[in-house]
This record gives C-alpha cells, sequence and structure tokens, in this order.
C-alpha cells in the first residue's frame, strides 16, 4: 500500500466532509432552538453535527502533517527565493499571510465581505427560529419538570396528569424536559405543547412580570413584540427610552435599535428593565 497516496485521498475526502458539515453549521438554529425543537437533519442533531465536524478536523490536521512531511522538500522549495536560498517570508508567502490576516482583521472587525458572510449565516438562523420557535428561556429542555412548571406557572399535578393522559413515559418530575422527550421520541417543544393547558390563571389585570434577565431569542424579538408580550403600551416605552436617547420603533427588533443607536442589545434591556420598573403608566 502506498502511504503517500493514502495520505492525500485521506487529506481529499476528509475536506470534503468538513466543506459539508460546515456548510451545515452554518445554517443549523441557534442552539436554543436546535435543542428545544430537537432539530436533525439526516437523522444527526445540532450536537452531532459539531462532533462530526470536530473529529473530521483532527483527521484532516493529522493527514495535513503527514502530507507536510511526505512533501517537504516541494514546501521548501516554494519557500526559496531566486538565489536559492531559503526564506519564510517569500513572496508567495506574504501574499497569504496578508489575505489570512485580511479576513481574521476583517471578520474581528465586522467589516465587509467578511461581515456579510456572518449576517448571510445569521439569517438562516433567524429563520429558523421564526419556523420551529423559540424556548421560554436558555435551554429550558434542560430544566427538570418540577423545575419547568414553577418557571412557566403551570400546575405541576395537572401537568403530569397531562402527560399521563397522553400517555407520555417518565418517571416522576425530577426528569428533565429534555430525557422525558428523549424517552418518548419527540421533542421538548412538543412536551411544552402538551402540558401548557396546566397554565395557572391570573387576574386579568395583573401584568405579566418582565424577566430581569434577557429571555430567549430577546435580540430578534420587535419592539411591538415585546410590549404585546409584556402588556406595555408602546406609545410610552418609546417615549421613556427616547428621554434615555434611543431612538426606536416599533417594528424594529432590539439588535436593530441597538445597532441604530449605537448600542449593545443587553443596553437596551437594561433601559427597558428600568423604565418598567419605573411603575408609572407602563
Amino acid at each position: 500500500m502506498n502511504v503517500r497516496k493514502i495520505t492525500s485521498m485521506t487529506m481529499f475526502v476528509s475536506f470534503l466532509f468538513l466543506v459539508l458539515t460546515s456548510i451545515i453549521l452554518y445554517i443549523v438554529p441557534y442552539g436554543r432552538v436546535a435543542y428545544w425543537a430537537d432539530w436533525r437533519l439526516w437523522g444527526l442533531s445540532k450536537g452531532e453535527w459539531g462532533d462530526l465536524h470536530i473529529n473530521l478536523g483532527f483527521l484532516f490536521l493529522f493527514a495535513g502533517l503527514l502530507h507536510m512531511y511526505y512533501n517537504w522538500a516541494p514546501i521548501k522549495a516554494y519557500m526559496k527565493n531566486r538565489a536559492r536560498e531559503l526564506k519564510v517570508f517569500t513572496p508567495s508567502f506574504n501574499v497569504a499571510l496578508l489575505l489570512t490576516l485580511a479576513v481574521a482583521v476583517g471578520t474581528y472587525f465586522e467589516i465587509p465581505p467578511m461581515s456579510t458572510v456572518i449576517q448571510f449565516g445569521d439569517s438562516f438562523k433567524e429563520r429558523a427560529s421564526e419556523k420551529y420557535g423559540e424556548p421560554p428561556y436558555g435551554h429550558a429542555e434542560l430544566s427538570s419538570l418540577k423545575l419547568f412548571a414553577r418557571k412557566q406557572g403551570l400546575d405541576l399535578s395537572r401537568a403530569v396528569q397531562l402527560l399521563d393522559a397522553a400517555g407520555i413515559q417518565f418517571t416522576d418530575s425530577k426528569e428533565t424536559l429534555a430525557a422525558i422527550a428523549a424517552a418518548n421520541r419527540m421533542s421538548p417543544q412538543h412536551i411544552y405543547s402538551i402540558i401548557k393547558p396546566a397554565m395557572i390563571k391570573q387576574d386579568g389585570a395583573k401584568a405579566v412580570h418582565f424577566p430581569d434577565s434577557p429571555m430567549a431569542g430577546f435580540g430578534n424579538k420587535t419592539l411591538a413584540a415585546l410590549c404585546s408580550e409584556y402588556n406595555l403600551m408602546f406609545p410610552v416605552i418609546r417615549r421613556k427610552l427616547a428621554k434615555r436617547g434611543v431612538t426606536a420603533e416599533a417594528a424594529m427588533t432590539i439588535k436593530e435599535i441597538a445597532a441604530a443607536n449605537d448600542r449593545e442589545p443587553m443596553s437596551i434591556f437594561e433601559d427597558l428593565h428600568e423604565i418598567i420598573n419605573e411603575k408609572t403608566d407602563i
């Protein structure tokens, strides 16, 4: 067997699979959405695609090092000048280094076209969030049924009854939604849809509590949607944001509001939290 040929073909095949997994991870939904909706492609979850990408990357790296070893003479030839003197910073190497640095620096400072590539990928993820739905809070699937019911204002005993009536197999309320979903071959989102009718009814006049930390998908929500979700009056919120130097429109997402005002989404959240906790004319 020719080790050189095997090395070269391993590099080639692993590179092709790396391209495939890179494309899939580029368009895969955000983790909170993928795990909540049990997103899969060709039977593999987001985590499994990530594991595959990592191991293929190590295989490609190992084959690449072997390839360098077996082809060190040509590589040295590329690094020689016209006088046949060995130099690291040859014109070819310098161009390659500059291209790499340009992409790295452009990505860090969000300069087009590098930023465009990232934004294009984010657009896929945001559409997936709209399609599959956001969890009530980050990694809600890792909460036990008991904790989830408390956080979502559900009657635990009623939720258990609903699961039993739907034929859902689980041991007790200490099991996580992810474990219950996996045991019954469904998504945590589906489990939530079953127990959602167990919501404890509150007085109509009672306002929905605005959380003390950003909810899942906060940056992608429009200001109008937030006001509707938390029973807030948009004109009042907009006026009070304006007093803080923040310009906002109903159709703008929190990310868009932050970008338009040269702020971070977390800064907008803190403004909203302070405004709402003033409890005046909201």
